[in-house]
């Protein structure tokens, strides 16, 4: 049986023989999946307030917190006689807990999905009508640009000007075929 262990700072899986460890003078161990959660961590960063870790999904309810389906992923230091019968049945519970896991984290994504569809509509609605209520105020008068004949003529000047005649506005002669 394998030892994953998870990182202190992001919260993700570390393998065996991936990752560094960090054991302070009190030997208590810190595991880190790569090299940029241990650098937050020596910055005395909060994993709570970086936004990548698990830790920042979770208090800021982007993840599932409260479901029974954790409770699993708890770690236990009991050793257990091994057993042949109880390998199998636990890895058959494994992998039904993992599926209700998945259902479950897909529901809660959709609830969210749909509270910030309904909430981003209702922002939207709300600045329609201001808008419109700023049109029918008044607010929003067309502007009459007078044209004078000196801007006219430079309008005509620009206009004349074509990409497609060589020389016109080119740097460096190209040439067109």
């Amino acid at each position: 049986m394998v030892r994953v262990e998870k990182c202190y700072f992001c919260s993700t899986s570390v393998y065996p023989g991936h990752g560094t460890a960090f054991v302070r003078n009190d030997s208590k161990v810190f595991r880190f999946c790569t090299s940029k959660c241990h650098k937050n961590f020596k910055m005395k960063r909060n994993p709570r307030k970086v936004r990548w870790t698990k830790a920042f999904r979770k208090a800021a309810g982007k993840e599932m917190t409260i479901d029974s389906t954790l409770d699993f992923e708890k770690r236990r230091n009991i050793p257990v006689r091994y057993d042949r019968e109880l390998v199998q049945t636990t890895i058959k519970a494994m992998k039904r807990v993992g599926e209700i896991k998945k259902r479950r984290e897909l529901a809660f994504w959709k609830t969210r999905m749909a509270a910030s569809r309904d909430k981003h509509r209702a922002h939207r609605k709300k600045t329609l009508e201001a808008a419109k209520a700023s049109a029918v105020k008044g607010l929003l008068k067309p502007t009459v640009v007078s044209e004078s004949p000196k801007i006219r003529e430079k309008i005509k000047a620009t206009k004349s000007r074509s990409a497609l005649v060589q020389g016109e506005g080119r740097s460096m002669g190209m040439d067109v075929d």
